[in-house]
């Protein structure tokens, strides 16, 4: 091409050289960022299809009801296997719910001779084959408190654990019940069942009922299954509810939950039980990530009943798995955007 001057000085011809060629570099990019995300899907569709499809039938279990415990990727136990398979699955690995409810009348026993007096909040690391977490031990269950959001709704904005420590100046804190999360980018502001805080309905009524964990107003860890109006008869000042088939009471009165199969899946968790002395357990299990894919709801209640726990129940898991302490989170969040906007936060006053 001849190239001639410009009115203005330089050579004509050379920007429009010069747009061609960022141009095709902007086409190879994207052609190489396709072809990129292309491999990765047919990775996926690959991986999944030898899962759920091969010939190790423990391993598609594990795999389904990992994935049918999140908010966000219940279909990829879908992508090779129809619902009536999903189903079936689900029901040969499931918790079998326990039918009775804490009696809290019972005082609480001496205090632990393992225990350092001198530490009213102890923090142990714990680990399995497929799991580090952490486990807080608070000596006074009577600083462990509920706290929720003024105002519930679909369209009302939850905080972060961290953020209700902080509000309330509370040297921990842990996430708590069930909340609406629908496709998992809810916006975390609607809790699910019951929730009563200071010996009041805060979500739900007294003809709601729900499986519920919380403390009575003489401290006692109360998990069962109950209407809004028994819990308040039974002096219930703080309480949330939780989803039996993937957040279940793990002791109720000392008696362990059975399951069948693997019973679920591997994913972050977070519990709350209590010893017989009165000490609270809380407990945060990392998951979804390199150092540690998560835990079972078997894991979970090995780790309380190991602890001492005589009544103990999970809380949501997944990605709203938090423990802070002294104003930082001690575990790793499975979000890549880390910890998420929640309804409501156990704290440790």
């Amino acid at each position: 091409m001849q190239e001639t001057i410009n009115p203005n000085g330089g050579i004509a011809g050379r920007p429009s050289r010069r747009r061609g060629r960022a141009l095709r570099f902007v086409l190879r990019a994207l052609g190489v960022a396709g072809a990129f995300l292309l491999s990765v899907v047919i990775l996926i569709y690959g991986a999944t299809a030898i899962i759920c499809k091969g010939p190790f039938p423990t391993a598609r279990d594990l795999f389904v009801v990992s994935v049918e415990e999140t908010s966000a990727v219940k279909f990829a136990s879908r992508i090779h296997l129809d619902e009536e398979e999903v189903q079936a699955i689900l029901s040969a690995n499931t918790v079998i719910p326990i039918s009775e409810v804490t009696d809290a009348t019972q005082p609480f026993a001496q205090p632990s001779a393992a225990d350092k007096p001198d530490e009213p909040i102890e923090i142990h690391d714990v680990s399995g084959d497929t799991f580090v977490g952490k486990m807080m031990i608070v000596k006074d269950p009577s600083r462990v408190r509920l706290a929720c959001l003024g105002a519930f709704g679909p369209e009302a904005r939850g905080k972060k654990i961290e953020e209700f420590a902080a509000e309330n100046n509370a040297a921990a804190a842990i996430n708590a019940g069930l909340f609406s999360d629908p496709g998992g980018i809810g916006k975390g502001g609607q809790p699910l069942g019951l929730l009563i805080r200071d010996g009041a309905i805060r979500n739900g009524g007294p003809g709601t009922v729900s499986t519920i964990v919380g403390f009575d107003g003489d401290d006692h860890l109360v998990v069962g299954k109950m209407s809004g109006r028994q819990a308040l008869d039974m002096g219930i000042r703080d309480a949330v509810a939780v989803e039996p088939a993937i957040m279940p009471p793990l002791v109720v009165n000392g008696k362990p939950a059975e399951f069948t199969g693997n019973g679920s899946g591997l994913n972050p968790r977070t519990a709350i039980g209590q010893r017989a002395d009165g000490a609270a357990l809380l407990l945060v299990i990392d998951g979804r990530q390199p150092h540690s894919l998560g835990a079972t709801l078997q894991d979970c209640l090995r780790l309380m009943v190991r602890f001492g726990a005589i009544n103990a129940s999970m809380q949501d898991g997944g990605s709203s798995s938090v423990m802070v302490y002294g104003g930082e989170i001690i575990n790793v969040c499975s979000s890549l955007h880390g910890s998420r906007d929640q309804p409501s936060a156990w704290l440790v006053m």
